[in-house]
């Protein structure tokens, strides 16, 4: 998930969406379900647990493993995608895709990896670091574009967050950084493994960047989902960018299910600040703008302020009507991202001040489920599933 997700900072339209949308009957029973005298999410999950492939065979809500198991070990590893499996998550995101020098895309949180791994301790890299103006911000750091995979290879990954997240650092230095085409293999030997199928949920990372550069990640990503047989309306991949037009290009090149991750109202997303297109989020969560959306995807990531917005104390208020309306037009939500840790749960539900302690989140958890959404990320797939039995059962 992006660095447009302020929760994370704290620390047009193609014929063939409407086929795909058919897919989302799961949802259009969590809109209805109250109809036929059933609670909207318990119809729903039923739905999705007799559903026959692609988006319907996936329970309602869907616990979406953040970064693999992110709560629990260094993000974008094998160890935290594999603990993820483990601890029950519906799909692992794996992983927000950026490309290396030589045209490999690997699973980093973002192309800067001073953050993310040891490339610092590594001397042979030291004149790699640079400064460079990433979506109109100027970052300083390491750059997978400036690294040939064999390179990369020679890092380890390391806490991002390790002021959150001590115990996570017991694991840096462990794992390497994966390749996509290394996940979607893992991907299939899990399913065997496990006799149940993985779901993946990979992101497009800054895009409209990376193609300027002549490394488009679209085309890239469709090669290895061709290959692996894994571009269909019911393949178990789920793919997402905050940029419109990133999944408008995957529209026109495989038949995934496709999900607008959607910021703060206030944000452009960057594809729009490049091409002059002065609209905000704001306008793209209009009822016009959802209904451009569904003709091109069948979902939305949209921050969790976007459906439960905070007071200024940081308290949450009143939902909006984002659930209902996009479930009207045929697309799922998953908001983006739950987190165990006190600052990044709503006010209303933190406890004490430690920065690493963890608050009242099945609190929070409950609240958010009960506007309808169709799942979220979480950092914690084991406490979103039992925040969803509660919710479910309760």
């Amino acid at each position: 998930m992006g660095t447009q997700d302020t929760q994370e900072s704290n620390e047009q339209a193609s014929a063939g969406g409407t086929g795909r949308r058919a897919l989302l009957g799961a949802a259009v029973l969590g809109a209805t379900g109250s109809l036929l005298g059933l609670s909207a999410t318990a119809s729903a999950a039923e739905a999705g647990r007799s559903g026959k492939g692609g988006l319907k065979s996936l329970p309602v809500p869907t616990v979406i493993g953040h970064r693999g198991a992110s709560g629990y070990r260094p993000e974008h590893t094998f160890g935290s995608y594999q603990l993820a499996l483990d601890l029950g998550a519906d799909i692992v995101e794996a992983g927000d895709l950026v490309p290396t020098r030589d045209g490999h895309l690997v699973c980093r949180h973002e192309p800067e990896i001073g953050g993310t791994t040891d490339v610092a301790d590594h001397p042979e890299f030291a004149d790699r670091k640079t400064t460079k103006v990433l979506d109109g911000v100027s970052t300083t750091g390491w750059f997978t574009e400036d690294f040939t995979l064999a390179e990369l290879k020679t890092l380890r990954a390391v806490e991002r967050i390790p002021a959150n997240r001590p115990h996570n650092t017991l694991y840096n230095g462990r794992w390497e950084i994966p390749t996509f085409e290394e996940v979607l293999t893992w991907q299939d030997e899990q399913t065997r493994k496990r006799g149940k199928q993985v779901w993946i949920y990979p992101e497009t990372k800054h895009p409209t960047y990376f193609r300027k550069l002549g490394l488009g990640l679209e085309e890239r990503v469709a090669k290895l989902l061709h290959k692996y047989g894994k571009d269909k309306k019911n393949s178990p991949v789920i793919l997402q960018s905050f940029e419109p037009s990133s999944i408008q290009r995957l529209n026109k090149l495989v038949d995934n299910p496709l999900v607008v991750l959607l910021s703060a109202a206030n944000t452009r997303p960057w594809d729009f600040v490049e091409a002059g297109d002065p609209r905000t989020v704001a306008d793209l969560i209009t009822r016009a703008g959802l209904r451009e959306i569904a003709g091109y995807a069948q979902g939305i990531g949209p921050t969790l302020d976007l459906v439960i917005p905070k007071d200024a104390s940081g308290n949450l208020t009143t939902p909006t009507t984002l659930v209902r309306d996009a479930h009207a037009v045929g697309l799922i939500l998953h908001p983006y991202t739950m987190r165990n840790e006190n600052p990044f749960l709503p006010a209303n539900f933190r406890k004490g001040t430690d920065a690493d302690a963890y608050g009242d989140v099945f609190g929070a958890y409950r609240t958010y489920f009960a506007t309808g959404i169709d799942g979220v990320f979480t950092d914690n797939a084991d406490t979103g599933l039992l925040a969803r039995e509660d919710f479910v059962n309760g």
